[in-house]
């Protein structure tokens, strides 16, 4: 039993079919929250990548102000060295893996 069923049944609700609107969309937002479980290294690069795509969409508006452009400027370069920071060690493994492959393949037997 979850804990929203334990609060449903503590407010003498049977299902979350009997809330209201307000309720169902609280509750819903709850159990969103509850069941994605921990926070991963792939979520927090995916969160990035989507952040620094926003900015980058939002440089292509001709409108914006000098000041709103600095801004994007600085979260698209922040997420990108977060990204780089988490990724790099990868392309540094499969770097030296692709490096010592081609030396074991020189070496005479």
């Amino acid at each position: 039993m979850s804990i929203l069923t334990k609060y449903l049944d503590k407010l003498g609700v049977g299902s979350p079919k009997d809330l209201s609107a307000d309720e169902k969309q609280q509750f819903d937002s709850w159990n969103k929250v509850l069941s994605e479980g921990p926070i991963t290294v792939e979520k927090i690069v995916d969160f990035c990548k989507a952040q620094k795509g926003f900015a980058e969409t939002k440089l292509s508006d001709l409108d914006n102000s000098t000041q709103k452009n600095e801004r994007l400027i600085i979260l698209n370069n922040v997420y990108g060295k977060i990204i780089g920071l988490v990724e790099r060690p990868q392309v540094e493994k499969e770097s030296l893996e692709k490096y010592l492959n081609s030396l074991i393949l020189d070496i005479p037997k």
